[in-house]
């Protein structure tokens, strides 16, 4: 099976994609610089991973270490690279858009340029339907116009028109750019989650500190968009599925050698408002989550869901979680390590 290399690794989408590439017979070399996870991931992934752990190891360093990625090529002989590694909160980027642009563009230059050198040419990348901007219409399909309103969304463009270019310029390139919708949930364990560093940016790590008592109540910002409740609308996924997409595209890129770089978005092909989000989370959970409505917050779309019959026919994958299972998911993480990594190691060995 492939050797794969996975960039921010122990990040949330990282760290459960890497268990089920083990899972699926693959073995992983983690490369991660704590930026924005802990050390502590790899512990609980080992234990997750049970017999499986020697197949996977965690390297800390940064992907703009160019004289570390040499190395690492050298020594490993990957057959494929997952790209995860980058800074993504939006309302951040606005403020630090030269920090964005040199870890997320730079760093990805850096890795390009040691995939090119050791001939590994496979690369399965992190992208975000935020590289589709402000959409009108639903759902969204993988030839809609792109257009990114914010620093780190342009981070993400900037490198799909990256990965177009060197793919054009060499058919050696195999590159899907994997366009993820709004991931949730957690392992089924709940030993494995998202621990969001600062005040969270999404809905879900902020539903479940409201609902551990963490924080007062949920803001839901704007009740008057032209939707069923007045709430908006996304398309929330499982990161377990989001995890088996991975699995997918690493199995196409290494297979087809006309692939080329193709987009592909990821997603459930359901829209769900915030308010029944919050709905489902009480109801399959018990815990009560308390909000308040107030002022749509700028920049934010009325209704986004992926279309996903692209990833069906070219990958072979669908979603198969319900949000009952996100929530439920989501709140056994949070149950267990109310704190994320930082809980108290004991509360976690019980």
């Amino acid at each position: 099976m492939p050797h794969v290399f996975v960039t921010g690794g122990l990040g949330f989408i990282g760290s459960h994609t890497t268990l089920v590439l083990l899972e699926h017979g693959h073995s992983v070399v983690i490369l991660d610089n704590l930026s924005n996870a802990f050390e502590r991931v790899f512990t609980h992934m080992k234990k997750l991973a049970g017999d499986k752990a020697d197949k996977m190891k965690f390297v800390q360093g940064d992907l703009r270490d160019k004289a570390l990625l040499d190395k690492l090529f050298s020594e490993e002989k990957f057959d494929a690279v997952i790209h995860f590694a980058g800074f993504k909160a939006v309302g951040e980027s606005v403020e630090k858009p030269l920090e964005y642009y040199d870890n997320n563009f730079c760093g990805s230059v850096a890795l390009l340029e040691a995939m090119r050198t050791h001939k590994c040419m496979n690369l399965v990348f992190s992208s975000s339907c935020t590289v589709y901007g402000m959409v009108e219409k639903t759902p969204i399909t993988e030839d809609f116009p792109l257009a990114a309103v914010s620093p780190y969304g342009r981070t993400k463009l900037f490198q799909e028109d990256m990965y177009r270019d060197v793919a054009a310029s060499d058919p050696s390139w195999r590159i899907l750019l994997l366009r993820y919708f709004n991931p949730v949930g957690a392992h089924p364990s709940g030993d494995l989650g998202e621990h969001p560093v600062g005040i969270p940016n999404n809905l879900m790590p902020y539903v479940q500190q409201v609902a551990l008592g963490q924080r007062e109540f949920l803001r839901v910002f704007g009740g008057d968009y032209p939707t069923p409740d007045g709430s908006a609308i996304r398309d929330y996924i499982h990161v377990m599925d989001l995890a088996e997409g991975h699995v997918a595209a690493v199995k196409l890129i290494v297979e087809d050698e006309k692939l080329g770089c193709k987009p592909v978005n990821l997603g459930t092909g359901r829209g769900t408002s915030v308010l029944e989000m919050i709905k489902a989370f009480e109801e399959n959970t018990g815990a009560k989550v308390p909000y308040k409505v107030v002022d749509r917050r700028a920049g934010d779309t009325i209704a986004v869901w992926a279309a996903t019959e692209l990833a069906e026919s070219l990958l072979g994958w669908k979603s198969k979680l319900s949000l009952a299972d996100m929530c439920r998911d989501q709140w056994a993480w949070a149950s267990k390590y109310p704190q994320g990594y930082e809980t108290p190691v004991k509360q976690d060995q019980q």
